[in-house]
């Protein structure tokens, strides 16, 4: 599996001063899985705002010292990036904060803008001049400039909705305001909930409310601002029902974490309908069901439920390598899946196995997956994916960004079972999609090609690389 997501975002907005940096600091923990480059937090007390960003993981850029540097307040906005536009720079790391001519600003984004191009254009025309790479910096500025002719800071988050497109669910801090937003579709998954001394915590996943002992109120709807202030909690609904919902299928089949909640939806139980329906749709005859680790264990469960195999645990996941340790690039007899994933060989040797992953991107992950159960034993190994092939690019804030290294735009089922060397594979239908959100109100356009908005005019990874590089 080699799809990564762009980042999460984690906000408090407390009823005092206190050490909300911590409430986030635990917060961030919590969605991890979705961003491991990068991570930063800014703490605002009373319109003073204190921030430490830097690239790694969580418990690696902010130590008990770090933490106790950071002021404490009565707000604190927080990010963990994955980055999908930009690259991996200290300038990149979130919260980005602004300092304009009516007041102070930090802003946390999780998505992608399909229109960041254009928007970035016509900001550096009129005199905008960027620092970083990421789409956040051009909504922070877009933002910026409707603060500028606005009487309130949720005036200018809604009159920048109606510039900025594709997917983003942000926070945003001002010297007095939390604001949470949603883009009209609602790809990206945000929630809030509220503490027993009545806090309120933003999230991007239900399970951070609950890491920091908050009870989860609902879902931020798409299209919706809600505004956290000194006088409770006001929601603005102007652009809700502008488009039609369109919440990420991939945040079901891998993104979120099993425990999170989405618009109504349980992650774990959507994940374990994916194997129930490939095992009616690719039964096996085989021993056992095992699933890889982590997004792959509830599908192998529900394969085993409705199939009848045994399930059992025949890779164990390496919990304590972070995104530091050393990768093939760096030693080429290193094999980067073979550290971080063990075989357990009482439990595959000389079985007939089906295995269950939640997609193939390249197939080259998937090969060596394969090849470690070959050389512990399986006799045969019968491949099952939660999701159906990938066959289009993402442009809302997913790591898939170019038909050619997709496996599945190239080779057959047949080729592809092949190549990784499986003796049968079998991907989820794509018909099967609603029966894991409940509706058919979500996107697969990394599987279909129906995209929701119109595709940017620039399709590299990295869109603003160039723009820099040639004006400095």
């Amino acid at each position: 599996m080699a799809v990564h997501e762009e980042c999460g975002v984690f906000g408090v907005m407390s009823t005092k001063r206190e050490n909300v940096a911590g409430i986030v600091y635990y917060g961030l923990y919590a969605l991890q899985h979705r961003g491991q480059e990068s991570c930063g937090i800014v703490v605002n007390d009373d319109g003073a705002f204190s921030s430490y960003k830097d690239l790694g993981l969580v418990s690696e850029v902010f130590s008990k010292d770090t933490l106790s540097h950071l002021s404490e307040g009565n707000m604190a906005v927080g990010h963990v990036r994955y980055g999908t536009t930009g690259g991996t720079t200290r300038n990149n790391c979130q919260p980005i904060e602004v300092n304009h001519q009516k007041g102070k600003m930090a802003v946390a984004h999780n998505g992608n803008l399909s229109n960041a191009l254009q928007l970035r254009d016509s900001l550096e025309l009129s005199g905008a001049i960027f620092h970083t790479t990421s789409d956040t910096e051009t909504i922070a500025y877009v933002v910026t400039r409707e603060r500028l002719v606005t009487p309130s800071i949720e005036e200018a988050v809604s009159r920048a909705m109606n510039s900025i497109e594709g997917a983003y669910s942000l926070i945003l801090m001002s010297s007095t305001k939390m604001i949470a937003a949603r883009d009209p579709y609602g790809f990206r998954p945000l929630c809030y909930g509220q503490m027993p001394d009545g806090t309120y915590v933003i999230a991007s996943e239900s399970c951070a409310i609950s890491a920091v002992g908050a009870v989860f109120i609902r879902d931020v709807l798409p299209g919706e601002i809600l505004v956290f202030s000194e006088k409770g909690v006001a929601s603005r609904k102007e652009h809700c029902g502008r488009q039609k919902r369109r919440t990420c299928i991939f945040e079901y089949i891998y993104f979120a974490r099993p425990d999170s909640v989405i618009d109504g939806i349980g992650v774990s139980e959507s994940r374990m309908r994916a194997g129930e329906l490939l095992a009616k749709s690719y039964p096996a005859d085989a021993d056992i069901v095992i699933g890889v680790p982590d997004s792959g264990l509830e599908a192998a469960l529900g394969f085993s439920r409705v199939s009848g195999i045994p399930y059992g645990i025949g890779l164990i996941k390496n919990k304590y390598i972070g995104r530091t340790f050393i990768s093939p690039g760096q030693n080429e007899r290193l094999d980067q899946v073979r550290i971080k994933l063990s075989p357990v060989k009482d439990v595959i040797e000389k079985k007939r196995v089906v295995l269950i992953d939640d997609s193939i991107v390249r197939g080259t992950t998937s090969k060596r997956i394969v090849k470690l159960l070959r050389d512990a034993g399986a006799r045969e190994i019968h491949m099952r994916i939660s999701a159906p092939p990938f066959l289009h690019p993402c442009y809302y804030g997913t790591d898939i960004d170019s038909e050619e290294n997709l496996i599945a735009c190239h080779h057959s089922m047949k080729e592809i079972a092949q190549i990784i060397g499986v003796d049968t594979l079998g991907y989820l239908p794509i018909e099967s999609l609603e029966k894991l959100a409940g509706s058919k109100d979500y996107c697969a356009a990394c599987f279909n090609g129906e995209y929701p908005t119109s595709i940017p005019k620039d399709l590299r990874k990295d869109r603003f690389e160039g723009k820099l590089s040639e004006r400095v």
